[in-house]
């Protein structure tokens, strides 16, 4: 397809032209139990009839928190056909999130995990919601006594599906909320246009042959930007079967492996670096899994290397941000480059400008910050007109990434902004070094942190999880790293970990851990 027909299209036309063509196919497999592209849609449109009778009108917006669970497709797309605007909400957030979450997107419906109703239920902002509906796992018929519903009952007791809302490209469809680990979590506006488009561009990325439908191992969680579109997006525009986990456990990712055979496995590092700890992994069939797409941060390029020889398919690691919707740059598969982000997907542009000015373009090999413009990018920031300006400046994203690009093309994330550490006056890039402990054999998971230093201004720090049934010191690291790195670069400090903190999706927390490196430095 042309951009000018996948950029006219909204979401719910995305999931009907898929019905159309593949409406036996299976849409959703979740532990043993399959619906079809057809069940799918119908689900998703009484879900839209059960909304719209509770008053739900085009532009209101409906919060999901849920893990990965089919009623969550449904809720999104029910959401979506109903014209409200879906909101996400990490399950694991606390009351003062959820608040922040509810109160600021001015939500009017939640659809909520069960066990999860009570700390919901806490936020101030719930009191003004038309209503929650229940998801149960497994389904169940339960009464709340706070006038909630449960999914079934809501979905069971809509009127026939009506007529879709007429929906324009521009018109937003997903608030989501950025981390907020420097402040007030923004909420990124995504339209439609930014959603679909960036669904077929991920998809043209991934697909095998049309008449081979692949099957999608979905453990990250769909309310995260990156599982939201490379996994159920993505996945959709191409006909895929979905295999949803609500978490990502060891054996059972591997018990589903063995069970449901996908081909395809969106993931972060940590899942990959899991799995290559696992002494028995290949007995489990992981060689059904013919391409792994490892996003949301840097992918060691050793770890990526094993996972590969262990699987016999192939990692392609690419880069996005919720800003983004989120992917803007891939590998390609014909020409990979391990430890870069690849080129600039379709119809999307990038550069690298200048730390001091953001504007001057700056030659390959130097190192500035990268920005990105494209069919993909946010329409802004939910009521924040202010941090848009800041964002998104004559139609270029300022990404906050540090990064490069070669002779070639392909570019190459540095580190953040706000993480590169000054040691003596010299930049030093987290990642640089985080590669280089990857290398030692006894390593299992590493990150890498400025500490401040009378002297020096800052020190490098290392956190460091030893693989079971190995063995490693402070000084045999801090030996190894000066044998491979320069002097400035090499980490002055070591704390061995039995796990490093992460987010729901799995990415390591590096600010949590610097501000308790800090707070230890400074006591």
């Amino acid at each position: 397809m042309k951009l000018e027909e996948i950029s006219n299209m909204t979401l719910p036309q995305m999931l009907g032209q898929t019905c159309k063509r593949f409406p036996e196919r299976g849409a959703i497999y979740f532990y043993g139990q399959q619906i079809n592209y057809q069940t799918l849609y119908g689900y998703a449109g009484r879900f839209a009839a059960g909304l719209r009778e509770l008053g739900i009108e085009k532009g209101d917006r409906v919060a999901i928190m849920l893990p990965n669970c089919p009623q969550y497709v449904i809720a999104y797309y029910g959401i979506l056909m109903a014209g409200a605007i879906v909101v996400q909400v990490n399950p694991m957030s606390v009351e003062r999130e959820i608040e922040h979450f509810l109160s600021d997107s001015g939500a009017k419906a939640l659809v909520v995990f069960g066990p999860l109703l009570p700390k919901a239920a806490g936020a101030p902002s719930s009191a003004k919601l038309v209503k929650k509906i229940i998801v149960e796992l497994p389904p169940a018929a339960k009464t709340y006594e706070d006038g909630s519903v449960g999914f079934e009952a809501f979905v069971a007791g809509a009127t026939a599906p009506t007529p879709q809302t007429d929906l324009s490209p521009d018109d937003v469809a997903v608030l989501q909320y950025t981390g907020g680990t420097t402040g007030r979590s923004k909420g990124a506006m995504l339209t439609h246009r930014n959603l679909v488009v960036n669904a077929y561009q991920s998809h043209l990325l991934m697909r095998s042959q049309e008449t081979v439908q692949d099957r999608v191992l979905t453990v990250i969680p769909l309310f995260h930007v990156y599982a939201m579109t490379s996994a159920m997006n993505a996945g959709i525009v191409g006909g895929a079967l979905l295999i949803l986990l609500p978490r990502f456990d060891l054996e059972e990712v591997l018990q589903t492996i063995q069970a449901a055979k996908p081909t395809l496995f969106p993931g972060v590092p940590t899942m990959y670096i899991a799995i290559n700890s696992h002494p028995k992994a290949v007995e489990y069939g992981i060689s059904s899994i013919r391409l792994c797409v490892s996003g949301s941060a840097p992918m060691p390029v050793e770890a990526m290397k094993e996972f590969e020889a262990k699987t016999e398919g192939t990692i392609i690691e690419g880069y996005g941000l919720s800003e983004a919707s989120p992917v803007t740059h891939f590998n390609p598969i014909e020409k990979r480059k391990p430890g870069s982000i690849g080129k600039p997907i379709p119809f999307t542009e990038a550069k690298i400008v200048d730390l001091g000015d953001g504007t001057t373009e700056l030659a390959p090999g130097e190192v500035g910050e990268l920005i990105v413009r494209g069919p993909q990018v946010m329409k802004g920031y939910w009521n924040m007109p202010q941090e848009t300006e800041e964002t998104i400046r004559d139609g270029w994203l300022y990404t906050g990434d540090i990064a490069k690009m070669d002779e070639e093309g392909y570019y190459y994330i540095i580190d953040r902004k706000k993480d590169m550490i000054i040691a003596s006056g010299f930049n030093v890039y987290p990642r640089d070094v985080e590669e280089v402990i990857y290398q030692h054999p006894a390593v299992q998971e590493a990150v890498v942190v400025g500490v401040p230093d009378a002297y020096r201004g800052e020190n490098v720090k290392a956190f460091v999880v030893v693989k079971q049934g190995m063995s490693l010191t402070e000084e045999e690291l801090i030996g190894f790293c000066r044998e491979r790195l320069a002097a400035y670069k090499v980490p002055r400090l070591v704390e061995f970990r039995n796990e490093l903190p992460k987010t729901a999706v799995g990415k390591v927390l590096r600010r949590t851990l610097k501000d308790e490196a800090r707070q230890q430095a400074n006591a």
